[in-house]
């Protein structure tokens, strides 16, 4: 009996032990979520598609499966990506993947660590400004009535103060800062190694779609802290995105 009495003792003392670091384990895990800052997502990757210039990744947030597009990235399963500025694209077809998603979100700040948000400022005000890469197999067909970034950059001078009309590939979005939009777009043309056109802009795009905007040519434009622009396109509209 007394054996029988230890053996039961024994068996309650296990689940004790289990109860209790399950418990704490759940509360550990609650109050990691918690630790995320407001509007901070942190998913795990579960599956990665490369494309030329894009990484989907499927992931789960909170037992929830979805796909998201980040500018490519050298991402494996298991990893884990927090971001907080993301907008969400209905029927998505990428045509080189020759797919269609439901649903994905195009996250403009991911990241492999959880870090404050970004402050309210562009890249390019910022301490340092950021390298701008050349995206490849860029190619976009000049609007009619349009030009080309090359041909902007060869005389910038002469179009400044002037509306110009400039179709490109969304490369980067900023959105809400000094109550505007900041987009960078290529067209696949450069001139003395000058490929890039920052817009501002009060429409949204996305980044990796296509879109015409028309707007105003600045040249030399500070914004002070000595940061500025050789050539800027202010106030456009976008149009025809796809």
């Amino acid at each position: 009996m007394n054996r029988n009495k230890i053996i039961v003792a024994v068996v309650l003392l296990v689940l004790g032990v289990f109860f209790i670091f399950t418990t704490c384990y759940r509360s550990g895990e609650k109050n990691k979520a918690k630790a995320l800052p407001p509007g901070m997502h942190g998913v795990s990757v579960i599956e990665v598609i490369q494309t030329s210039n894009y990484s989907y990744l499927q992931v789960e947030e909170n037992n929830n499966k979805f796909w998201i597009a980040v500018v490519k990235a050298d991402t494996k399963p298991g990893d884990s990506v927090y971001y907080s500025n993301a907008y969400e694209m209905k029927d998505f077809v990428s045509k080189e993947l020759n797919r269609t998603f439901p649903t994905v979100f195009f996250v403009q700040d991911p990241s492999s660590q959880l870090a404050p948000p970004p402050a309210a400022m562009p890249q390019e005000m910022t301490a340092k400004k950021a390298e701008i890469k050349k995206w490849s197999e860029v190619s976009v067909t000049t609007p009619k009535g349009g030009m080309t970034i090359a041909d902007l950059y060869k005389n910038p001078g002469n179009f400044a103060g002037k509306s110009v009309i400039i179709r490109g590939v969304v490369t980067k979005f900023n959105s809400q800062i000094m109550n505007k939009n900041w987009v960078h777009i290529q067209d696949g043309t450069d001139f003395s190694d000058k490929f890039d056109l920052t817009v501002t802009t009060l429409d949204s795009v996305v980044v990796g779609t296509q879109a015409t905007f028309k707007g105003t040519i600045a040249v030399n434009k500070d914004f002070g802290a000595g940061y500025s622009y050789e050539v800027i396109m202010e106030g456009a509209k976008a149009s025809d995105i796809k």
